[in-house]
């Protein structure tokens, strides 16, 4: 049986050779009610440009050694037409919308040689990887911020296969809001070929009739506190793009949500989804799924065999419960159109599962820390803060290398928040302090309204300071952020 190495710590044995492992997934409801699977044998391939419209432009590696990507990324305002004549001047890596795919191995080497021709200063997060605090993109505590006119290198080992992604972390919101976000996939030789992939980058934007962007303070101190969700939808930079797709043929789609503060719950009428991974790469085993929801900075990992119906067939979003204001008097929008050409083959043998080794992390002896995430009473202006103080006020948290944290987090607020973890992976809890199922690696957690999450975490030898922060960007500014003093007992 092919068996893939173990990578940093996380195990991943024996997947299948191909993912006509949909996982017996159909249009009809999936694995349900014990009945035999219905979905159809891929024929040789989709329909000649099926993705055509939704093409990453993608990085140019100019390093000839193959195990180092080097690559030239500049951060530049360039004219991007989303609405049809109504070009819109956005804040872009390299021009584009969103920045370039950048695709590398894992082991490899990531060179990034990065200008800023913003008239502000900036930086850049990698979102998800394990990589040394002193290239993790956090202004005042891993790099100075890269001014106008200033260049930076970032220079790192890429750990962990997954799908990852780039953003600024200097006026945050403001800055991912005008279109700087790009995607990182990290893939690993010993994983087997799992199917046609797509790549997806969810996204919004904030636009006036003219094309324009909106003003990045728009809606004032409440739309600070509900988080800004932007105008438009955009999937790959572009609105309502269509897909083209062979009835029957397994698809495996990596997605991110790199939206301010949207949450993306997504629907394919009459389909159902297995989510085989997140965050960080593949989960323990598949979880199927009618609805698969993406907190803004999450990745979702999904296969899914498109299948005609009675209707256009139309990825949609779905507005979800995220607090108030979230669901009331919204309508359901389009993501992407699938248009469906050729004929479907003959059902295939039962395919073996899709999943790796994950062991659960050992909690015995784990520090545990009570993480509340607040709100001052003032909505003239708002301040946000964890454990009742804002991000400049605050002092670090301590741990040491080699510890185990457990992070009991607690939001009485009326919005959720997505939680996120700078430069480590870990595991969310469930009741009783068990281990969620099935086992995952994840750096983004949403911590529900009047509610609360748990998760475990066991540090590396990556010592340094790391940022945790709501991943609404608007929350993040606005207080919502911290740092974790990571040092040498």
């Amino acid at each position: 049986m092919h068996q893939r190495r173990a990578t940093r710590g996380l195990l991943a044995p024996a997947p299948a050779p191909a993912l006509a492992l949909a996982l017996a997934l159909t249009a009809a409801g999936g694995c349900g009610g014990g009945e035999e699977p219905a979905f159809q044998s891929p024929p040789v391939d989709q329909p000649a440009g099926w993705s055509d419209e939704l093409a990453l432009p993608e990085a140019i590696d100019e390093n000839p050694d193959p195990r180092i990507v080097e690559i030239q990324l500049e951060a530049r305002p360039a004219s991007v037409e989303l609405l049809p004549g109504k070009p819109t001047e956005m804040w872009t890596y390299n021009g584009g919308l969103p920045g370039p795919l950048i695709r590398a191995r894992v082991g490899d080497r990531l060179i990034v040689h990065f200008v800023n021709s913003l008239p502000e200063p900036t930086t850049i997060h990698w979102h998800g990887l394990r990589i040394q605090a002193s290239m993790d993109g956090t202004p005042g505590h891993s790099q100075p911020e890269v001014p106008p006119g200033g260049t930076f290198e970032y220079d790192f080992v890429l750990p962990d296969a997954g799908f990852y992604w780039y953003h600024p972390h200097v006026d945050s919101a403001h800055q991912l809001g005008a279109g700087l976000y790009g995607p990182i996939l990290v893939t690993d030789d010993d994983e087997p070929d799992l199917g046609d992939e797509l790549l997806l980058v969810l996204a919004d934007v904030s636009l006036e009739e003219d094309g324009s962007l909106q003003a990045p303070d728009v809606g004032g101190p409440l739309a600070t506190l509900f988080g800004r969700e932007g105008t438009a939808l955009v999937v790959n930079g572009r609105i309502r793009p269509t897909l083209r797709a062979r009835p029957g043929l397994a698809q495996r789609w990596r997605v991110v949500n790199a939206a301010r503060s949207r949450y993306y719950q997504l629907e394919l009428a009459g389909h159902t989804f297995a989510r085989i991974g997140g965050d960080g790469g593949l989960s323990q085993s598949p979880k199927m799924m009618g609805r698969p929801m993406l907190t803004p900075g999450q990745r979702a990992d999904l296969v899914v065999v498109p299948q005609a119906g009675e209707e256009p067939l139309v990825l949609r979003w779905l507005p979800f419960d995220r607090g108030y204001g979230s669901t009331e008097y919204r309508p359901v929008e389009e993501v992407m159109a699938i248009e469906l050409e050729g004929d479907p083959g003959q059902p295939p043998p039962q395919p073996p599962a899709v999943g790796r080794e994950i062991e659960p992390v050992d909690t015995s002896g784990a520090e545990e820390l009570d993480i509340a995430l607040t709100l001052n009473p003032d909505l003239e202006v708002i301040e946000l803060g964890i454990n009742g103080v804002p991000s400049w006020a605050a002092e670090p948290l301590e741990a040491a290398i080699g510890d185990t944290q457990i992070w009991h987090l607690t939001n009485d607020m009326e919005w959720s928040h997505p939680f996120h973890l700078h430069g480590f992976f870990f595991q969310e809890l469930g009741p009783g302090g068990q281990p969620a199922l099935p086992l995952e690696w994840r750096d983004t957690l949403d911590v529900p309204y009047h509610g609360k999450a748990s998760f475990v975490v066991r540090y590396d030898d990556r010592p340094g300071m790391w940022m945790f922060h709501c991943h609404i960007l608007d929350h993040a500014d606005a207080g919502m952020m911290g740092m974790l003093h990571l040092g040498v007992r």
